[in-house]
């Protein structure tokens, strides 16, 4: 289909999404969000694709929110049509998704990268939820991820402040995975990418679902769940060609079944 708000191409088994709302710093609105679910949708369905990379601008990933399409918005209609709901799509995704971030990520765009499995963040990569500054709270699960990832000391310091942190500080925090240069992040995200898609497709799945459990689950629990996960891939004829492989000291050739 055609987009208006976003860039869509295939690279080998990666499917690649860019934000391209320029003159608005890629800020989120109805039509791009929606744009990017029927994007995902699409990859989600396509069984070339092992992994997708969500990346925006050299100046921002996503400046925040689309604040004049919401700043006339009541209460009562926002409700109803539970607002911000749509937006989380990214987060249902079962394959992979790496956020590629240069430039500015703030409020909605930092909630975007932190529901994708881990950011890789360009060396001018600045994150926040500014929300508070504007007379609002973060919608679309800033308050909740944030802190899950970076603890609740920095998190509470940027929601009540909306203070940027920077790329180093961010790495620090364990809010992004690593840094690479800015000319290097798309390049670098597609390589990762591409090492998750040479693996075996069910078993990738299986693995990120037991990583998120642990966010929603006791440690008890999460050790349990990943435990039967890891029995589950006994089923699987990547896992008899995989430890084969390994035995016979040769590269696997996963058949992602």
């Amino acid at each position: 289909m055609a987009y208006s708000h976003i860039e869509v191409e295939t690279r080998g088994h990666i499917g690649l999404i860019r934000l391209n709302r320029p003159k608005a710093l890629n800020a989120l609105c109805a039509e791009m969000m929606a744009e990017l679910a029927a994007a995902l949708d699409q990859f989600e369905a396509d069984d070339n694709i092992g992994c997708m990379v969500l990346t925006g601008s050299d100046r921002a990933f996503a400046a925040g929110a689309d604040i004049k399409e919401m700043a006339d918005r009541q209460f009562p209609d926002l409700y109803a049509e539970d607002f911000l709901a749509t937006y989380e799509r990214v987060s249902t995704c079962r394959k992979p998704v790496i956020a590629a971030v240069a430039g500015y990520a703030l409020g909605g765009g930092c909630e975007l990268a932190m529901m994708c499995d881990f950011i890789l963040a360009a060396d001018t990569a600045k994150f926040g939820q500014p929300e508070i500054t504007i007379g609002t709270i973060p919608g679309i699960g800033g308050t909740q991820r944030l802190t899950r990832l970076v603890g609740k000391s920095k998190a509470m310091e940027m929601c009540l402040t909306g203070r940027m942190m920077d790329a180093e500080e961010a790495e620090r925090a364990g809010l992004v995975s690593r840094i690479v240069p800015a000319a290097e992040l798309v390049d670098e995200a597609i390589k990762a990418a591409d090492a998750i898609a040479k693996m075996s497709r069910p078993i990738v799945l299986m693995a990120k679902e037991a990583v998120n459990s642990a966010l929603e689950t006791t440690l008890a629990e999460g050790v349990r769940f990943e435990r039967r996960l890891f029995h589950a891939t006994f089923a699987f004829e990547d896992q008899k060609e995989g430890m084969s492989a390994f035995v016979d000291k040769r590269q696997p050739s996963f058949k992602h079944r």
